[in-house]
């Protein structure tokens, strides 16, 4: 349903240094920057865009949002945690654990706030 994710940032290469070792973490590659200035991560079909906001006010994070993103094992999930603590990220919520359902999370917020989350699928 999804094609891309577009999140703001005040600070592109901060981001970048954050994403780039998330993104490692799980598998993927170190973004691109496009000729429009917008940071960018693509797998299997869907982007995640960094930018800085077009109306040129600061980025803020959403109030009540949050970027799910896929990962393929429980250890991923943890590399992913590690990486986004070590490159400015902060921990949020519960530590990394399995749910109920099985499936393996962690929380951070970004440099600029923004929440994301990492799921591997239920191993059950």
């Amino acid at each position: 349903m999804f094609t891309h994710v577009m999140i703001g940032s005040n600070d592109l290469e901060r981001a970048r240094t954050f994403y780039d070792a998330t993104f490692v973490a799980l598998g993927g590659q170190p973004g691109k920057m496009d000729a429009r200035g917008r940071l960018i991560y693509a797998h299997d079909g869907g982007r995640l865009m960094i930018t800085k906001p077009i109306d040129g006010k600061p980025a803020t994070s959403a109030n009540g949002g949050t970027i799910g993103i896929g990962a393929p094992s429980p250890d991923h999930v943890m590399a992913w945690h590690k990486a986004g603590t070590t490159y400015g990220g902060v921990a949020i919520e519960s530590p990394p654990a399995e749910r109920p359902n099985g499936a393996f999370v962690a929380y951070l917020r970004d440099p600029d706030g923004n929440k994301l989350t990492a799921r591997s699928q239920p191993t059950r």
